[in-house]
């Protein structure tokens, strides 16, 4: 009998995984002919394609950070004194291509130098995923924006087909996202420039390409030379006027308003829009067209405000000056680092501490939140950390 019940279930898995594979099938013979379609090369597509399944990018959809921590949480991983020292060090170490991009492009070093930092950690973190299968997979695979993954995919074959990235290199993020600056395919087909002048755009392998290509790719989003991406403010008691970064008024509509910057220093002239990331009671930043630049690169003001903010610590300025409205801050990359290795000798399985707040470090978490009779919610927090420290 326990042997039919396994024949059984072996054949309700198989029935199961046919159409899958036949879906699959289908779907990845039409994103062949779509790429065939737009002059990539029958070598290059089988290539490319030939042998190749889904992975997990679908999993990734709704994990986005910048969409599902808190701005201050999202901020402190991205700005800390670590990568400001690192920063300050990539920018001498390759001051000629920064120089040379802002000659052409018009973006300053620290700007650049910031989305980098950012994006790839410097270069130590492109993403280990495979660009053409993730691509495929959503593609296929996810619940929304098919035409978009499926238009993605025939960019970065068009990438191959073009020789400017090798296979063996084009690896990146859940959503194919590549390289030092962490470009779309589709994003470095129209963007990306050959800084260093060997022949070839490859901004997996040349940091100056990469630097150049961030560049362009600001200047073409309306970045403007010589015009602040915004600053801190203070806003008077009971403001309640317009908020939004789109809703850009003078400065002296601001002015008239009572706000005021939080360093004492003047508004300036042109127009900004007003940003509030967490709320009324938070910091308040007024901010320009090249905020929106930024805003380009990855669609959420916490992103944006991230990579403005370390790029005015790369100026040796200070951070945000408002204290976040929490009792509970964010950590640092280092307090993030200390965090695993605290629970690591605890007992708990988190694998190496990198500071990188996965799927083990969060169950860890709320495991001895639970223990320590905290909220359960998986947060690496300040009140956790120093929980841990305490025991």
């Amino acid at each position: 009998m326990k042997t039919n019940h396994l024949l059984v279930a072996f054949a309700t898995l198989l029935f199961a995984i046919a159409p899958a594979r036949a879906e699959w099938s289908s779907c990845l013979s039409g994103l062949r002919a779509a790429a065939a379609g737009a002059g990539v090369r029958q070598q290059t597509i089988a290539s490319a394609t030939n042998g190749l399944t889904a992975n997990d990018a679908v999993s990734f959809m709704d994990k986005q950070p910048e969409f599902t921590t808190p701005v201050w949480d999202y901020v402190a991983g991205l700005v800390d004194d670590e990568r400001v020292e690192e920063g300050r060090a990539m920018m001498r170490q390759h001051a000629r291509a920064l120089h040379a991009a802002e000659s052409r492009y018009g973006v300053d070093a620290p700007t650049i130098v910031a989305v980098w930092g950012a994006e790839s950690d410097f270069g130590k973190n492109f993403g280990k995923r495979p660009v053409v299968q993730s691509l495929a997979t959503l593609a296929c695979e996810a619940p929304r924006r098919n035409e978009y993954w499926r238009k993605e995919f025939v960019a970065a074959l068009k990438i191959l087909d073009g020789g400017d990235i090798a296979a063996e290199e084009f690896y990146g993020s859940w959503a194919g996202a590549f390289g030092h600056t962490q470009f779309m395919p589709s994003t470095f087909l129209g963007t990306a420039v050959d800084l260093d002048g060997d022949g070839r755009r490859n901004i997996a392998s040349s940091a100056a390409d990469s630097l150049g290509s961030t560049a362009n790719f600001l200047r073409k989003a309306g970045w403007r030379a010589g015009m602040p991406w915004g600053f801190e403010v203070r806003l008077p008691a009971g403001y309640s006027g317009p908020t939004g970064r789109k809703r850009r008024q003078s400065m002296s509509f601001w002015r008239s308003k009572g706000v005021t910057r939080i360093d004492g220093g003047g508004l300036g002239e042109g127009s900004a829009g007003l940003v509030l990331p967490a709320g009324r009671n938070g910091p308040a930043f007024l901010v320009t067209k090249n905020f929106d630049a930024i805003y380009a690169y990855n669609a959420a003001e916490s992103y944006a405000l991230a990579i403005c903010i370390l790029s005015d610590r790369l100026r040796g300025r200070p951070g945000v000056q408002t204290p976040w409205p929490t009792d509970d801050p964010g950590l640092s990359r280092v307090e993030r680092r200390e965090l695993q290795a605290l629970l690591t000798r605890h007992g708990y399985d988190v694998g190496d501490a990198d500071g990188v707040i996965g799927t083990k470090t969060k169950e860890a978490i709320a495991d001895f939140q639970s223990r320590a009779g905290m909220q359960r919610n998986g947060r690496a927090g300040l009140k956790v950390l120093n929980a841990l420290r305490g025991r």
